[in-house]
């Protein structure tokens, strides 16, 4: 990955993490790794524990933000969620799988996306 796509990645993220918070989620984790894989952003607010993941792009040029995750990801996204939780030692009454799309600063969050 090149340097400029790296920090487009890290700046989407950066704007999703600030959309949270101003919506009164904390922020639990940021590019989590395993083994299997990175969780963007493991967020939570109240009862609920939300895994996100950020999708930036500097143009639609090679589609949206959204049609860059597949069903294949959200599998991974799902085993890496129940690998945070294990390690965590957390439980969670409620589980939500977020997707944040990310183009030219504007953050646009599809929640309970899969």
């Amino acid at each position: 990955m090149t340097r400029a796509r790296q920090a487009l990645g890290a700046a989407g993220e950066d704007l999703a993490a600030a959309w949270y918070e101003s919506r009164g989620y904390e922020v639990l984790a940021r590019n989590w790794r395993c083994r299997d894989g990175e969780l963007d952003l493991v967020l939570r607010r109240g009862p609920t524990i939300v895994f996100c993941e950020v999708k930036a792009r500097s143009s639609l040029a090679f589609g949206s933000p959204l049609e860059a995750v597949t069903p294949r990801k959200c599998r991974r996204i799902r085993r890496l969620a129940a690998a945070w939780l294990d390690q965590a030692g957390r439980g969670a009454p409620e589980l939500r799988f977020d997707v944040a799309a990310v183009l030219d600063g504007h953050v646009e969050v599809v929640e309970a996306a899969f």
